[in-house]
């Protein structure tokens, strides 16, 4: 049994870091296992506080049972008796055991009976507030060094203090034990990014279904959720980028982008050689070599940092060349999404418009389209260039150095990107939680600007102010955590990349010393390290960019997922117009599940003839409308124009033959002239202008100042209600449909403006098949047939006079309609009676 001996071995000290080409194991077993029981006793008690105050014990139900968290909690165990293992074997051998191995095992097995603490209470427990999903930053830091403090060890390869030579039971049983540690820390860091022991999304949206609605659901896309993660459906979003990057159909850019590729693998190879040229010219300094060599050398040097620029491929000559050739094809790119998701969103059903929200929609398409560029700029010119110079230093220092260059800028590389995706998801949330806000903000600055009048009736300004300046503030919030976050990220990047840098040019300072290499040796390494930590500082800048790209772009993916309600049929035909014949068979529809618009509706339009639509609100009426013109499709039954059912036919070949004139018209902030031509595009001014004539507007246009070219106004609110309609009406003569729909077009105008708009609408209307939905009956008594609607189905059809023959409901309607007009027609009478009395007169007792 083997005695007490000093704190390290003979001949060494703790003070001692760097002896016979290796680390001291001395302090190597002392630093590492204080480093990790620090973090871990510091770190896990302020998060075992904080689950004492705000935690609460997980639902068995949602607590997973996982055979992989069997593995993390039988690992993590085997690592914790590990150490105390070694050292009873230790203090069994012959010769003297010293207090470093004593310290280094009961130091790593309590730092990892701690992680194994930790790991059982995320694994049973929740923050009442969390939102995240995975392990806790504590349990992955302490994994990812235990790891690096492993493969630590491999700089020592060569030294005779360690294990490696293996020449002796004892060296035999030491790397069988360094083994079992390093796979067991592997496997750990790896099952730590799953959490296999940790529900698959946060744990409160398992339990509260209302928090887990609101906290999945896009504001303007209700129902679909949310992605966990960024980089969740990757593949299919990097699939919808990939159909543009290569422009179809256009040789010369397929040359372009051929061309930065292969631009952008010399800057590869000029990034190796301009270190080497600088060694170079150190070097024949140093041994004072001819001038023309010298000359030479510096010359080739300056034409390589001229290819360069300054080292981080920024400013360089290739560089910059192939961001010049680049830019036609990022413009073609940015073009295609944004014309696709434009045409996609006019595809897109009524019902999807009628729910949606105008300023959410445009801020999140234009943030979507913003960030294309940006993303594929990263992935391709950025993260792919940076992975390649990583992967080239490695093997250049491996091999031209040796090993331990190699193995530091792996250890260094891997922590900083595992930190680095570590934190950015950690903050992710509160990425997410900023565009939110920012919707809400825009949402709510758009919806108040364009109920200005609202707002104006009722003096609401200082409140629409007030709730903006809410928004800006809750928004201003989620902006700080976002910057905080980012701060901190950025302080522990800086801190990595200087450790790496220190612990190499140390290293290869010493190697200068022994006189095993140049003094153009430590300079190559500088100046190599200095420019491949270039790019790997922006490394974490790019991954955070592309992160908010896709987070930015989360919207306009899900525009580009939502699918159209209505749709046309694979090889669908055009309609074949011949006279207008329309027919309703036994039509069932419904908005939504569990109430039916319209039930068993059947009738006929003849070529020519006017139907109306008329009874209370909520009948069905504009319902009828709607499916004719195929906003909608029939749940059951079938809708026919000339014997063509119109489902089975293009939306647009439909349309075309259909016109309509709606109670509400809006129109475009354009001239008069372009608002009417909208009816045709290709239509000249003077068919513009007959146009303008057959509606009865044209003098009405000319008494303007800019006549033609008076301009309407946001949604034509600078026209009166009866001019707009009688734009709209112009506008349907110019496209000249052989069908009329007029949706209650006059239910809004006073009584004079509608008897002068039915005169225009009449003109319209003649010799073309039309249907009428009426609010007045009045204007309704000419039709060929009405149909009255109650509660989804015909209860009466016929003529006028047979409607009030039969006394039902129709007639009802127009004996209230009748009695109604009668009051308002005496008021106004009494009214103009108390005009003309002389002001006295007017006075009461």
């Amino acid at each position: 049994m083997g005695a007490l001996g000093s704190y390290c071995e003979a001949n060494s000290s703790i003070s001692q870091a760097w002896t016979q080409q290796g680390l001291s194991p001395c302090f190597y077993f002392t630093l590492v296992p204080t480093a990790l029981l620090s973090l871990c006793l510091l770190l896990g008690a302020l998060q075992l506080a904080c689950y004492a105050r705000f935690g609460r014990a997980m639902e068995p139900k949602h607590v997973p049972r996982s055979r992989l968290y069997r593995g993390q909690l039988l690992l993590s165990l085997l690592l914790a008796v590990q150490p105390l293992g070694a050292l009873l074997w230790q203090a069994l051998e012959p010769g003297p055991l010293h207090g470093y191995v004593v310290l280094y095992g009961c130091l790593s097995a309590a730092g990892w009976g701690c992680t194994l603490g930790l790991l059982r209470l995320e694994h049973t427990r929740v923050l009442a507030q969390d939102r995240t999903r995975g392990h806790g930053t504590v349990l992955l830091l302490f994994w990812a060094l235990a790891f690096a403090a492993e493969n630590l060890a491999l700089v020592s390869w060569r030294s005779p203090l360690w294990w490696w030579a293996l020449a002796d039971a004892h060296q035999k049983v030491q790397f069988s034990l360094w083994v079992l540690r390093y796979v067991s820390t592997l496997a750990l860091f790896v099952l730590g990014m799953k959490a296999p022991g940790l529900p698959h999304k946060p744990y409160m949206l398992l339990v509260n279904e209302d928090e887990r609605d609101v906290e999945n659901s896009q504001p303007l896309l209700p129902g679909s959720r949310q992605s966990r993660s960024t980089w969740q459906g990757l593949g299919r979003k990097l699939r919808l980028l990939v159909q543009y990057v290569w422009p179809q159909g256009s040789r010369r850019l397929q040359v372009l982008v051929v061309f930065c590729m292969v631009l952008m693998g010399l800057e590869r190879a000029v990034n190796v050689f301009v270190p080497i040229s600088y060694k170079n010219i150190v070097n024949e300094l140093a041994e004072g070599a001819a001038w023309p060599t010298l000359a030479w050398t510096i010359c080739v040097y300056v034409l390589l940092k001229f290819l360069q620029g300054g080292g981080a491929g920024s400013s360089g000559f290739i560089s910059n060349l192939r961001t010049f050739l680049w830019i036609r094809v990022q413009q073609f790119t940015s073009r295609q999404v944004q014309v696709r998701l434009f045409a996609h969103l006019h595809s897109l059903s009524l019902r999807w418009h009628l729910g949606r929200k105008t300023g959410e929609v445009l801020r999140s398409v234009d943030r979507g389209t913003s960030s294309i560029n940006n993303l594929l700029s990263y992935i391709i010119f950025s993260i792919f260039p940076t992975v390649a110079d990583i992967g080239i230093g490695i093997v250049y220092f491996s091999s031209a150095f040796s090993l331990w260059f190699g193995l530091i800028i792996f250890v260094c590389m891997s922590l900083y990107l595992t930190l680095t995706i570590v934190i950015t998801e950690w903050r992710t949330k509160y990425r997410r939680d900023m565009n939110s806000r920012d919707n809400e903000a825009k949402a709510r600055a758009v919806d108040s600007l364009l109920n200005f009048e609202t707002v104006k009736y009722y003096n609401a300004e200082s409140y629409e102010v007030n709730r903006f300046s809410d928004a800006i503030l809750k928004y201003q919030v989620s902006e700080w955590k976002v910057n905080a976050s980012l701060a901190l990220l950025n302080q522990t990047q800086n801190l990595l990349i200087g450790l790496g840098l220190l612990a190499g040019s140390l290293l290869c300072a010493y190697f200068v010393t022994e006189r095993r290499f140049q003094v153009g040796d430590f300079v190559l390494f500088g100046t190599y390290i200095t420019q491949l930590y270039t790019p790997l500082n922006w490394f974490g800048t790019y991954y955070r960019m592309i992160q908010t790209s896709f987070i930015d772009m989360e919207s306009m993916f899900q525009l580009f997922s939502e699918e159209q309600e209505v749709k046309d049929e694979v090889n669908a035909g055009a309609l074949h117009f011949r006279s207008g014949l329309i027919e309703f068979e036994n039509v069932h529809f419904s908005y939504v599940d569990g109430r039916e618009i319209l039930q068993d509706v059947s009738f006929s339009v003849m070529p020519g003839q006017t139907l109306a639509l008329v009874g209370p609100s909520g009948a069905g009426k504009s319902t009828v409308i709607r499916l004719l013109f195929r906003f909608y499709d029939v749940w059951g039954g079938c809708i026919r124009i000339d014997g063509q059912d119109i489902s089975k036919v293009t939306q647009a070949s439909l349309r075309a033959h259909i016109g309509v004139v709606p109670q509400d018209t809006v129109l475009f902030n354009d001239s008069i002239c372009n608002n009417i031509r909208y009816g045709r595009s290709t239509a000249s001014d003077e068919e513009v202008r007959q146009a303008a004539h057959a509606a009865d507007i044209h003098d009405r246009i000319l008494s303007f100042p800019e006549g033609y070219e008076t301009q309407v106004g946001e949604r034509g609110l600078k026209l009166s209600g009866g001019e707009k309609q009688r734009v709209a009406i112009a506008r349907t003569i110019l496209k000249g449909p052989q069908i009329i729909l007029l949706d209650e077009a006059t239910s809004a105008l006073d009584t004079e403006t509608e008897r002068n708009i039915q005169s225009s609408l009449a003109k319209v209307c003649a010799n073309r098949t039309t249907i009428v939905v009426a609010h007045r009956l009045s204007t309704v008594v000419s039709a060929d047939q009405i149909l009255v609607l109650k509660d989804g189905r015909i209860v009466e059809r016929g003529r006028h006079e047979e409607l009030l023959q039969k006394g039902g409901v129709y007639a009802g309607m127009w004996q209230q309609q009748q009695a109604g007009d009668a009051d308002d027609s005496d008021a106004e009478r009494k009214d103009c009676s108390t005009e003309k009395l002389p002001p006295a007169a007017r006075k009461g007792p």
